[in-house]
């Protein structure tokens, strides 16, 4: 029985739904880390991971399937060029979810979905 293997809906439709995960996934390949709440974290992590499993077969489907979903042409070539090589002998779990504590307006639980070889002061260091 497939009892709780669903995905999370996030009270959304599903083209709402769809076009939430793709922007946020290209956020997070573009920054190597954004933060928004627990489950959309959770959503997420899936879609990310299949992704970078697509960026480190390198091939040209592979490199088409990920356009077709990501909604930035650099996002791609960040994926294909800088993630997949970093993420190379990694057999999996390419993504880290950090619970931050609770949104200041809704309350609801935040937290921080990055990638696991994500260096925050070099980040920082690149940004000044």
């Amino acid at each position: 029985m497939r009892h709780g293997n669903g995905l999370k809906k996030l009270n959304r439709s599903s083209t709402h739904r769809r076009a939430t995960l793709r922007n946020m996934v290209t956020a997070l390949f573009t920054h190597g880390r954004i933060e928004t709440t627990e489950i959309k974290a959770k959503a997420l992590r899936p879609v990310a991971e299949k992704l970078i499993t697509l960026g480190k077969r390198g091939d040209l489907h592979a490199r088409r399937l990920a356009a077709s979903y990501l909604t930035d042409a650099d996002a791609v070539k960040t994926l294909f060029s800088d993630i997949a090589d970093r993420m190379r002998t990694r057999a999996g779990g390419y993504t880290r979810v950090l619970r931050v504590g609770m949104r200041r307006g809704d309350n609801a639980t935040a937290a921080i979905i990055e990638l696991v070889d994500h260096d925050v002061k070099k980040a920082a260091a690149a940004k000044a």
